[in-house]
């Protein structure tokens, strides 16, 4: 080979090195910009994931929103805000109040066990039942169970005072009441399941749309307001003429049938 063509074979050789050298830069050049790129877009989806949950978070819960609902109440309600529930013969003399919360464990024992001859009682046209609903184990054990349980008895209510009776048995009852710290009655579905066991409300579609829209959800927080005023600090409680009707203890609700026998025919008379 000549010393010329070897030469031009070395100047060959090193602009083909030139331009591999400036193709692999171009290349380079073009990873630091999409890595930088992919790093200002991963910012921004983390600073915009950030802003989100702050909206989120700051956004007021249903419960809280439901303060500003527009107030609905149920039909067979009195009072300024329909939170005044009175049911039974307008014949009846004497009326017992009765303050329940639809997750009370101990609500649902005494229903289980003496709500039958109350029930019968109510009939008989002994008493009137003033039903003041609470929501406080919501607050005490955490959940929604109390309120939305609460806001599904308000839309049996509007069906007919029977219905809420009967629903109100329901809920309390062995098979379908949960433990308080379970909290089932958050749950539309469920309320509803329960619903269907009950003549008046099973397959009621108008009852069931107000349990899914929470028609009365702005209702219960207003009717748990009552319970709230009247400085109840345990349920069940029940009253007559202001006076309290107790056990034996003397202290809590009567919870078998004879101790409620006992206490409230000296209610009666009393």
């Amino acid at each position: 080979m000549s010393k010329r063509n070897s030469q031009a074979a070395k100047t060959a050789a090193r602009e083909r090195l030139r331009q591999e050298r400036e193709r692999q830069a171009k290349r380079a050049k073009v990873r630091r910009q999409l890595i930088v790129a992919a790093s200002v877009v991963g910012v921004l989806a983390a600073a915009g994931g950030i802003g989100w949950a702050v909206v989120q978070a700051n956004k007021p819960a249903h419960w809280e929103a439901a303060k500003k609902d527009k107030l609905v109440k149920p039909a067979n309600t009195t009072g300024t805000d329909g939170t005044t529930i009175v049911l039974g013969k307008s014949s009846a003399k004497k009326t017992l109040v009765m303050y329940e919360d639809p997750r009370c464990p101990v609500c649902a024992d005494f229903e289980q066990a003496v709500g039958p001859t109350v029930q019968k009682d109510l009939d008989a046209g002994k008493f009137r039942i003033q039903y003041v609903g609470a929501t406080f184990l919501d607050k005490n054990l955490t959940g929604e169970g109390s309120r939305n349980a609460l806001s599904a008895l308000g839309a049996a209510l509007n069906v007919s005072p029977e219905a809420f009776l009967d629903y109100k048995s329901a809920l309390y009852s062995k098979k379908w009441h949960p433990d308080e710290t379970t909290d089932k009655f958050k749950d539309d579905a469920y309320l509803i399941r329960i619903a269907d066991t009950v003549p008046a409300l099973k397959g009621n579609t108008a009852f069931q749309k107000a349990v899914k829209d929470g028609t009365y959800d702005r209702w219960a927080l207003e009717e748990s307001k009552t319970f709230d005023r009247d400085g109840i600090s345990a349920t069940p409680t029940l009253k007559m003429d202001g006076k309290t009707l107790t056990g034996p203890d003397g202290e809590t609700a009567p919870m078998t049938v004879a101790a409620f026998n006992t206490a409230l025919e000296a209610a009666l008379k009393g």
